[in-house]
C-alpha cells in the first residue's frame, strides 16, 4: 500500500521534483488525496477547461495490475446516472493513469458526520439507488465484489448533486458471463476471499464464487450497518486474519435474520432473507427488491424530496472544500428509480464532481481490496 509522504505536498509534484506531472495533453497532476492497494489518488484539473478531475495511478510495474481492468469495465458501462466518467487512461512518469470526473464524501464519512446511524427514510432512499445501481453494472455482465460504503459516494452539494449515489472503484470486479462463450461462468468452489469481509455474503466465506445474489446480499449487510451503527460481527479477536474471516463468517451464518432485523420493518429481513435464497445462476428480481424499500417509503408517507440525513448537515460539516454559499435548489428530480420502476421519476444527470481528502473507516475486516478512491480515503492492509 502506498503511504502518504511529502510528496504529497499540494505543489503538485509527481514526486521527481521535476515540477508537475502530466497525464496526456490535457489533465495536471496535483496533491495526493487518499492512497490504497492500487497506488494512490490525485486531484487533476484540465488545463484546458479548468474543470477539477480525479487521476488513480498505478505504478506501471505493478506485481497485479488492476488499472486498465477498471478503465475497461467503466468503458463497458459508458455515460450512466451514478457512475463517475471517464477521461483518460494512459502512461504518465512511472505510472498508469486513469483520469475520472471527481465526486463528493463517501456514504462511511456522511455515516461518521451524521452520528454513525441513517435514518430509516434515508436507508430506503439509498437502498432503492443502490439496487439500481447494481442492476445497471450487472446488466453489463459485470459483478462488483466490492460492496462497502467507501465505495459509494455522493456528488458535490455545490452543484446540488449530493442525492445522487455513485458507485466507484471496479478494481476487483468480475465478468459473469464469459465475452467469448456468452455463458454464465461455472459455480466453483474453494475460492480465496475477495471483498470486505465485514459485508461480503456467507457464500464469499465458504469460498464459493461469487454471482450477482453476493454483490446483492453484501448491499442488504451494508444497509442493515446504517440502520443499526454496528453489525455483530465487527470487532471479533482471534490470533489472525485467517481466523478472523472465519469468525466473521460464522457469526453472520449463525445470526437469524429476524435477529439481525428485529428493529427494523419486516422488508428489511424479507430483502436479505430474498438474496441469500438466489440460485448462482439466478436473475435476481431488482424491481421487487426496491419495491421492499418503497413499500416501507410509503407506508411511513417519507416524501421523495432529496432530503437525506447528510443534506441537513451544514455545509462546512458535510464537506470543508466547498464554499457554503449555496444557489438555490433547482426542481428536485429523484435519482432513487429507473423508469421501469416503480413510481418512476426522471432521473438526475451526473455532473462533475469534486471529493474532499478522505479518512478512511471500516476497512478493518478488508481481505482483498482496491482503492477507496475519490472521497473513501486509505484502504487499509489485511
Amino acid at each position: 500500500m502506498a503511504s502518504r509522504n511529502n510528496r504529497s505536498s499540494g505543489r503538485g509534484g509527481g514526486g521527481d521534483g521535476q515540477g508537475a506531472l502530466m497525464v496526456g495533453q490535457n489533465y495536471k497532476i496535483g496533491k495526493k488525496i487518499g492512497s490504497g492497494n492500487f497506488g494512490e489518488l490525485r486531484l487533476g484539473k484540465n488545463i484546458f477547461t479548468g474543470d477539477d478531475v480525479a487521476v488513480k495511478l498505478e505504478p506501471a510495474n505493478s506485481r497485479a495490475p488492476q488499472l486498465y481492468l477498471e478503465y475497461r469495465f467503466y468503458q463497458l458501462m459508458g455515460t450512466q446516472v451514478g457512475v463517475p466518467k471517464i477521461f483518460h487512461f494512459g502512461p504518465c512518469s512511472k505510472y498508469n493513469a486513469l483520469v475520472l470526473e471527481l465526486l463528493g464524501p463517501s456514504l462511511e464519512d456522511l455515516f461518521d458526520m451524521c452520528g454513525r446511524k441513517f435514518s430509516l427514510k434515508t436507508v430506503c432512499m439509498a437502498g432503492i439507488q443502490l439496487i439500481t445501481r447494481l442492476e445497471f453494472v450487472h446488466s453489463k455482465h459485470i459483478i462488483y465484489r466490492d460492496i462497502k460504503p467507501e465505495n459509494f459516494l455522493v456528488g458535490r452539494r455545490s452543484l446540488h448533486s449530493d442525492s445522487t449515489i455513485h458507485i466507484i472503484d471496479f478494481g476487483l470486479s468480475k465478468e459473469y458471463i464469459d465475452p467469448e462463450t456468452k455463458k454464465h461462468i461455472q459455480y466453483r468452489e474453494h475460492k480465496s476471499l475477495t471483498g470486505t469481509a465485514r459485508y461480503m455474503s456467507i457464500n464469499t466465506h465458504q469460498g464459493k464464487e461469487q454471482s450477482r445474489r453476493d454483490d446483492l446480499e453484501a448491499l442488504g449487510h451494508m444497509l442493515i450497518y446504517f440502520l443499526r451503527g454496528s453489525l455483530p460481527w465487527q470487532g471479533l479477536k482471534a490470533d489472525n486474519l485467517k481466523q478472523r474471516y472465519q469468525m466473521i463468517g460464522d457469526t453472520k451464518k449463525n445470526t437469524p435474520i429476524e435477529t439481525l432485523c428485529a428493529a427494523f420493518p419486516a422488508e428489511v429481513a424479507t430483502y436479505l432473507r430474498y438474496c441469500r435464497s438466489l440460485d448462482f445462476f439466478q436473475t435476481p428480481d431488482y424491481n421487487y427488491l426496491r419495491q421492499l424499500f418503497w413499500d416501507v417509503f410509503e407506508r411511513e408517507q417519507f416524501k421523495d424530496d432529496g432530503v437525506y440525513d447528510w443534506t441537513k448537515v451544514p455545509a462546512k460539516a458535510a464537506n470543508p472544500q466547498e464554499s457554503a454559499q449555496l444557489k438555490p435548489r433547482p426542481e428536485y428530480q429523484s435519482p432513487m428509480t429507473p423508469p421501469t420502476a416503480h413510481n418512476p421519476t426522471q432521473q438526475a444527470n451526473v455532473v462533475q464532481e469534486q471529493a474532499p481528502a478522505a479518512r478512511g473507516g471500516g476497512g478493518d475486516d478488508e481481505v482483498q481490496g482496491g482503492c477507496c478512491c475519490f472521497g473513501g480515503g486509505k484502504a487499509k492492509k489485511s
